[in-house]
């Protein structure tokens, strides 16, 4: 497992893509801040050019809660995308780069090689969410943003943490998909397809009962007037994520690696 941890992580090391997520999350906050630069005052960022003499937003207010509303909600439909793509890479580049039979023939346990991938993706996938975070309250301290107290940051805290978690969960059956199509494509396919359905089946009413709906409902994208999902999604969640893993475990043991 040792020998396992120490490869992927010298993969991660040696490839950009760390940087290129690093960058992808960077953005989300500098969005989120300019979104609150605007709303403090929207004739101040009409005369910076930064919106239209006719334009306006509106539906919030700059303050702490909203800013950390939203750092929740990109988490929950960027971070599927994001950490699909961690995932996708991690599993997909093995046979991409016809290296997965150089992994088999080494004296290592394929579950050890496995674990040692889910171990690294979802680290790699909560150092970003942390990463955003800290962001996120220095950006809001730089604006001067109001309502803070210790309740409004735990509370949003708590939550983007736990919208992070269940959306790295979520991303197992896309590595399934990797793995089993041999490649990177399968996964994107699987990713879009259940982000599309995800945004769906919320606008019909039914998102608490679909996994890929329930991180973007606990972040309240749906808006302050949507229930938060149940025990229900929840579940469903964690049945995704655990099953996902197992089959991916499953299949490396079972399947047929002729190439």
């Amino acid at each position: 497992m040792t020998g396992a941890l120490a490869t992927e992580i010298l993969k991660i090391r040696r490839s950009h893509l760390p940087w290129m997520t690093a960058v992808a999350f960077t953005v989300v906050a500098l969005v989120g801040g300019l979104f609150m630069f605007i709303l403090q005052d929207q004739e101040r960022a009409r005369s910076l050019g930064l919106i239209g003499t006719k334009a306006a937003l509106v539906g919030g207010v700059a303050d702490w809660p909203t800013y950390l509303a939203f750092l929740s909600q990109t988490t929950a439909v960027g971070g599927m995308i994001v950490f699909g793509l961690v995932s996708i890479w991690t599993f997909g580049r093995e046979f991409s780069q016809n290296t997965a039979k150089d992994l088999l023939a080494l004296p290592t346990p394929r579950v050890a090689i496995v674990t040692a991938k889910f171990a690294v993706t979802t680290t790699w996938c909560l150092v970003l969410t942390v990463q955003l975070f800290l962001l996120g309250l220095v950006i809001g301290s730089l604006l001067g943003l109001p309502g803070w107290s210790a309740t409004v940051m735990f509370t949003g805290g708590v939550r983007i943490a736990v919208v992070a978690v269940m959306t790295v969960l979520l991303t197992t059956p896309v590595t399934l998909a990797a793995c089993v199509g041999r490649g990177y494509l399968p996964g994107v396919g699987v990713m879009i397809v259940a982000v599309f359905c995800a945004q769906i089946i919320a606008a019909l009413g039914y998102g608490e009962f679909f996994p890929w709906s329930v991180p973007a409902l606990l972040s309240g994208l749906a808006g302050p007037d949507h229930p938060v999902p149940g025990p229900v999604g929840y579940v469903a969640v964690a049945l995704v994520g655990v099953t996902g893993a197992a089959a991916t475990v499953l299949w490396w043991q079972r399947a047929d690696q002729d190439r």
